[in-house]
């Protein structure tokens, strides 16, 4: 591309070395969780949320299990103060949860941020404040120097420590450097540590620090080091809340926010499926997830993810990307057909100890866990398929248990279908084809009875229609297929062995009855060719697996 050399990176490393973060392997335990979405989510939708919307999405977070939840930035509009009121005047917070509400570190904000929290519990509200301290924001937004813009953080800090004073309310505070990415972090550490000089946090009273990826300017190692480096030498540091809020312009917001933690950060801010300004802010479930796939409780509840997402698009107008992690419409989906083979083989595995860890090949998550189905879910069917995933959708869903090679054939078949239309196959459309190329195949010959009779083997009295007449055949062997075969073969020009028989029960809705396969091996033709039949009763079942076999080969007619 042209013009790369327009371009430098604008973050800045931490002055010491800062990376002890490198030697931890995993996260261990949930962070606090603090859901955005009703603010940064909500003003960077398209149509921000009405009034009723808004109270809707909110008890849909708490019933998710968010126990910090920022609920806007209420000097900002009618809707978002309206807002804040409602919940404070209807008691709508439950005594667990926090609201915290965004001001920017000007006087006449915070004071209206602080009428629209009168009357509240103090012990349920965060005041967040904040003010930009990048290098780009310093020079070229506000042309002010290091030193004043530190100033208008402390004046911030005194003024929402002065109201809750006067108020008699005891609000938690919180401070955000914002665009602190593209800050030196030395200096963001200066800034943070004047607020905490004027808030004086406590055991009892703990200020949070929240260190934004405003822009992801680097990568996820650089934030971490940066986040490690303020950790380590914040003042107060035993009664501060490290927290943090990264976008997603680089695509890797979850990076930063797994690295973060690692490297000190106590609290994550972020939103359900990423919504946010831009590219977005991170996605707490992803994060979540991401964590209950070590084996850590995300205290989360995302046990329902289809309703959580239809809440989330009836409500913000947004679609999820079907490829967004552990939640998009495809992301448990294999089409493959080694992808298919190995899922269906490892849930057969499971069968025998389905108490056991997780392994399944390809599912990091057992997609039952977040509310969805392996029927339409995991293997889907298309040109790609193969025969593990055909014949898992046929015996999870409609209890069918083809022979292998019988799969394979059918495997070819449905991938043919796929191909030709360019399309993808549903379940049902895959039975379709199954019953239409393999069961009760009645052309040319149409078995209407069949009689045995046990004498020094098994002798066999067929009736079938051939040409629409309809004549009856006799037949001998060791057994009743082998007899019906026999009498097929003195009648017709065609030789041919079995080489395949099996059957099952096949439940199907209250009914159940019986489902035989057999292959056959024909003198002249390659391969096995492959017939089922489905009957009440096992012996018909058989005879009919039979003749649907004969059926599908090159038959000629005395």
């Amino acid at each position: 591309m042209k013009n790369y050399d327009k371009y430098r990176r604008n973050y800045y490393m931490p002055p010491v070395r800062s990376t002890d973060w490198v030697n931890k392997e995993y996260i261990d335990k949930a962070p606090i969780w603090c859901s955005v979405d009703l603010r940064d989510g909500n003003q960077a939708l398209v149509v921000p949320m009405s009034l009723d919307e808004k109270i809707e999405f909110y008890k849909e977070l708490i019933r998710v299990g968010f126990k910090e939840i920022e609920i806007g930035f209420p000097a900002a509009s009618d809707t978002e103060y309206e807002f804040c009121r409602k919940l404070i005047e209807e008691n709508l917070i439950p005594d667990d949860v926090t609201i915290q509400v965004l001001t920017q570190a000007r006087e006449h904000i915070i004071k209206k941020t602080f009428e629209a929290v009168a009357g509240a519990n103090p012990k349920n509200v965060i005041v967040h404040v904040y003010n930009s301290t990048s290098v780009a924001q310093r020079e070229q937004v506000f042309k002010k120097s290091k030193e004043e813009i530190k100033q208008i953080a402390i004046d911030g800090a005194a003024l929402l420590k002065k109201l809750a004073d006067e108020a008699g309310a005891e609000y938690r505070f919180e401070y955000s450097p914002e665009s602190f990415t593209g800050t030196e972090p030395e200096y963001a550490l200066e800034v943070c540590n004047a607020v905490l000089d004027v808030w004086q946090p406590t055991a009892e009273r703990k200020a949070i620090i929240n260190l934004p990826a405003t822009v992801e300017m680097s990568m996820p190692h650089v934030y971490a080091s940066q986040i490690e480096y303020l950790s380590k030498n914040m003042k107060y540091r035993e009664n501060v809340v490290l927290s943090l809020h990264p976008h997603n312009d680089r695509g890797c917001g979850v990076a930063d926010a797994e690295l973060g933690l690692l490297a000190g950060a106590d609290r994550i801010e972020g939103t359900l499926f990423g919504n946010g300004e831009r590219t977005g802010n991170v996605d707490i479930i992803t994060i979540a997830l991401n964590m209950y796939t070590h084996g850590v409780d995300p205290i989360l509840d995302f046990s329902d993810m289809p309703r959580i997402q239809d809440v989330y698009e009836k409500l913000t107008g947004m679609e999820i990307y079907p490829r967004e992690p552990y939640c998009g419409q495809l992301v448990f989906a294999a089409f493959s057909g080694s992808h298919q083979d190995a899922i269906a083989k490892g849930m057969k595995w499971r069968e025998e100890d389905p108490n056991q860890m997780w392994t399944v090949p390809y599912l990091p998550i057992n997609p039952e866990d977040v509310g969805r189905k392996y029927d339409g879910d995991v293997i889907r069917i298309n040109s790609q398929s193969g025969k593990g995933g055909i014949g898992y959708i046929l015996e999870t869903k409609y209890g069918f248990d083809l022979p292998p090679k019988m799969r394979e054939d059918l495997g070819y078949t449905v991938k043919g279908v796929s191909d030709r239309e360019h399309k993808e196959l549903s379940p049902a459309e895959v039975l379709d084809i199954l019953k239409e190329t393999y069961v009760n195949k009645t052309s040319p010959i149409e078995l209407l009875e069949c009689h045995f009779k046990q004498i020094d083997g098994i002798d066999a009295e067929i009736t079938i229609t051939v040409n629409g007449m309809n004549k009856v055949y006799h037949g001998h062997g060791n057994g009743r297929l082998d007899a019906i075969s026999n009498a097929i073969m003195k009648h017709f020009d065609i030789k041919f062995d079995i080489a395949t028989y099996s059957e099952h029960a096949l439940e199907v809705g209250s009914k159940s009855q019986a489902c035989a396969y057999v292959g056959i091996e024909v003198e002249g033709e390659k391969g096995i060719t492959w017939g089922a039949g489905i009957k009440n009763d096992i012996i018909d079942a058989s005879a009919h697996a039979l003749i649907s076999a004969i059926n599908r080969t090159h038959i000629t007619k005395k």
